[in-house]
């Protein structure tokens, strides 16, 4: 797996994408913000970034985002939920009425 650690994520207000360039190529969640809500709603890795750990960097690069943001997140893309699931700590940052959102899909 590679290191991603210095890797910094891009936030793209046009495209409402928080984008990793990762060699050359960009893995993107697709968010929307509102108020201090941040949804993040679908995560897309290329072909060529498939099992490298990619997806999973993105994902923890967006919670730390979130958090050093004071954003609260609704998890609507199902990768970053099964993220969360994994990695309970950082339940703190899911918006309390992240739920009623999911409930709809």
């Amino acid at each position: 797996k590679m290191n991603y650690d210095d890797l910094k994520l891009n936030v793209n207000e046009i495209n409402h994408h928080l984008e990793l360039e990762i060699e050359g190529i960009t893995a993107f969640i697709e968010y929307k913000l509102s108020g201090d809500k941040l949804f993040l709603i679908h995560t897309e890795v290329p072909k060529e970034l498939e099992g490298k750990g990619a997806g999973t960097a993105i994902v923890l690069k967006a919670l730390q985002y979130a958090k050093d943001h004071h954003y609260s997140i609704i998890p609507i893309c199902p990768f970053v939920r099964a993220y969360l699931k994994r990695h309970p700590e950082w339940n703190e940052i899911v918006s309390p009425d992240a739920q009623k959102y999911l409930d709809k899909l």
